[in-house]
């Protein structure tokens, strides 16, 4: 059976060197990178040449390049410091955050009794900013929580103009970047923002590993206790050959990023195209510019088809979704569409479709044909 993979917002198919290179450090520099043997020094040199490369990229200094699990730990490690150890009393986020970002808010409104503001979000899905301002006028120890590209629709948030907003106002500002980085180039340079994330495995790496940005002089303390590992931000024994693919994965995702980039705009603008002919009435739930490697769609089909659309491709063996895979088993209506349309709308089939470069315009007619016999 053919099989066709467009769900890459929820992960992505591990590139072969970066394999490659996890494969040979697990079998040739397993040393701790902590210990001062020869085998730890090994270790500790990839560990620090990756934070290196890492940094590199995003144009900061590797001191402020911080190992992780993953996006869901980051997201929490920044949030719950803000509170605890820099006395933020009041989160401004969204309702169409991802749920690491929304679930460790509403912690942390439990926890500390802190205020939360959500920032109105307008029916295309991208933020009210003038809302943004408004809230910011209120003068409290305030941190921004706002990711930069949505991961159901794909709508992009202006970091830069957010950015010199909280910083008009004196706010914190922390992105959840996690679909972003190695899709776009991020200027740390120039852009205003003081936290920032990633996951590997959003760009072809392995999963369990990604890293945070924490600008230099921040005072962000751990959540995580035990040994001195990450300048003593983050405690456990670093995964070297887990972060040693990351930073491959990462380099690899950066080489000749605007070819990449214009194969996969093509890609989705010659998915519009067939979905405008084949199935007329179709919508798209946000904007056609929105970022170019996602598009959630609404089809013209009955309500009635809603509950077995995926179980139908996945039969045609074809992987979408319809939104977040951190939410995949529940049977609520995505919480970010709903934010976005009305309450009937909500009961029409919609799909998530993702694209990689690995992607090909066979893959696209063959969800075309299939979506035909759903």
């Amino acid at each position: 059976m053919k099989k066709v993979y467009l769900d890459n917002a929820s992960t992505t198919a591990m590139r072969p060197e970066v394999i490659q290179e996890m494969t040979k450090i697990m079998a040739e520099d397993f040393g701790n990178p902590s210990s001062t043997h020869s085998f730890g020094r090994n270790a500790r040199t990839i560990l620090e040449l990756s934070r290196k490369s890492i940094a590199k990229h995003l144009n900061c200094s590797a001191q402020e390049i911080v190992f992780t699990s993953g996006g869901t730990e980051a997201d929490n490690w920044i949030l719950r410091s803000a509170v605890e150890d820099l006395k933020v009393e009041r989160i401004i986020t969204s309702k169409i955050e991802h749920h690491a970002v929304l679930y460790s808010v509403l912690a942390l409104q439990s926890d500390y009794n802190i205020q939360v503001d959500y920032v109105n979000v307008n029916a295309d899905g991208s933020l009210d900013l003038t809302h943004l301002s408004n809230l910011l006028s209120e003068e409290k120890k305030t941190i921004v929580s706002l990711m930069h590209v949505n991961n159901e629709t794909g709508t992009v948030l202006d970091l830069e103009r957010v950015g010199t907003i909280c910083k008009q106002y004196k706010a914190l500002f922390h992105s959840d970047t996690v679909q972003s980085i190695g899709k776009t180039e991020i200027d740390l340079q120039t852009i205003p923002v003081d936290f920032i994330l990633a996951s590997a495995h959003k760009f072809h790496g392995p999963k369990g590993v990604g890293f945070a940005f924490i600008r230099k002089n921040s005072g962000l303390q751990p959540i995580i206790f035990g040994g001195e590992q990450e300048k003593g931000l983050r405690a456990g024994t670093e995964a070297v050959h887990q972060i040693a693919g990351m930073a491959k994965a990462l380099s690899l995702s950066y080489e000749n990023l605007d070819k990449k980039r214009s194969y996969i705009s093509d890609l989705k603008n010659y998915l519009i195209e067939q979905l405008e002919i084949n199935f007329p009435g179709f919508r798209i739930n946000g904007k056609k510019e929105d970022f170019y490697n996602i598009i959630n769609i609404t089809l013209p089909f009955s309500s009635d088809k809603t509950s077995m659309l995926l179980f139908s491709l996945d039969m045609k063996g074809i992987a979408v979704s319809r939104g977040s895979a951190c939410q995949s088993g529940s049977i609520k209506p995505s919480h970010v569409l709903k934010e976005m349309l009305s309450e009937d709308d909500l009961k029409l089939p919609n799909l998530r479709i993702s694209f990689s470069h690995y992607n090909t315009k066979e893959d696209i007619d063959w969800l075309i044909e299939s979506l035909k016999v759903v």
